[in-house]
């Protein structure tokens, strides 16, 4: 079995603490998969508690930025908070997207805390047959 530790987690735990609720996070990365579906690449980001009009999705060149903000449910005078341990304040995540991939038609969709992101494969990149002339005769190849 494989675990994850995070080594700060305790002191960001601590450091919260004595501040106060909502008034000190550090950007964070969130949970993603990556996989490759048909001819397109999926990128899936776990965001729960994020609305969507909190979330930010940006693509320079070949860098794609998700950023998202969780605010608080609660308001700050109307209850007395005993325990918080869900994470509050900005969450984001830099990819760095290969040149085979077509950034100008990304779809994005986000639905039960979860942002997807659809990334079709550049036309340049698909295998394709490349014929081969001789003399008269014409024969097709894998390129």
């Amino acid at each position: 079995m494989l675990m994850r530790t995070d080594p700060f987690r305790e002191l960001d735990r601590l450091a919260q603490q004595m501040m106060g609720p909502g008034t000190w996070s550090r950007p964070s990365a969130m949970p993603m998969d990556a996989y490759r579906e048909g001819d397109e690449y999926v990128v899936a980001f776990d965001l729960p508690g994020v609305s969507a009009d909190a979330i930010d999705i940006d693509v320079e060149r070949n860098m794609l930025t998700v950023k998202a903000e969780r605010r608080p449910t609660a308001k700050a005078g109307d209850v007395q908070m005993e325990l918080s341990e869900r994470p509050l304040g900005a969450f984001s995540r830099q990819i760095v997207l290969a040149d085979t991939l077509d950034t100008e038609r990304i779809e994005a969709d986000y639905e039960a805390g979860v942002l997807t992101l659809r990334i079709p494969i550049a036309e340049r990149a698909k295998p394709r047959k490349i014929s081969i002339g001789v003399g008269s005769d014409r024969k097709e190849i894998s390129g």
